[in-house]
């Protein structure tokens, strides 16, 4: 037996599973410090301004609001009662489904969406301004045929913002 991994790659660099965990952790770092300002962690600003972003003419549920920012259902709960206890957001009755509840950002909740989405916004101009804007199209489109490949069978991810 080997006192050394494994792997199938000559070394930790040639790894795509790394280079994608030590990427996103980069990204991360900036989207924190983009949000650190407004009070927000990062998932609370995703349901945020998810829920301000979608279209709001029927009700919108805890449910189809995980399922756009593909979160865990529990998670989002948990994260929008922490967002209504802060005034960003109200939880209604759902007018047609009596487990549910419908969900609105508060025009406080709308305004901090917006200032916060600009400052993320511009923490994703810098740290994706290593790449030409043609490489940038093509990475968004390799994240979300990676995002949408399920080799379990599964379901496959949405899109959206």
């Amino acid at each position: 037996m080997s006192d050394r991994l494994a792997s199938s790659y000559p070394d930790a660099n040639s790894s795509p599973g790394l280079a994608l965990w030590r990427t996103t952790n980069a990204w991360q770092r900036q989207v924190r410090a983009a949000l650190s300002p407004h009070d927000l962690t990062h998932t609370q600003y995703v349901l945020l301004a998810s829920l301000t972003w979608m279209d709001r003419s029927a009700p919108v549920s805890q449910r189809e609001l995980a399922d756009h920012a593909a979160l865990d259902v529990m998670m989002t709960s948990q994260v929008i009662r922490i967002l209504e206890a802060k005034g960003y957001v109200r939880r209604e009755p759902h007018p047609f489904d009596g487990r549910a509840f419908a969900l609105e950002p508060t025009p406080t909740g709308i305004e901090l969406a917006n200032r916060a989405t600009i400052d993320v916004e511009t923490a994703d101009t810098a740290f994706f301004e290593a790449l030409s804007p043609g490489a940038t199209r093509a990475f968004v489109s390799a994240l979300r045929d990676l995002a949408s490949h399920r080799t379990d069978g599964g379901p496959r991810a949405h899109d959206g913002p």
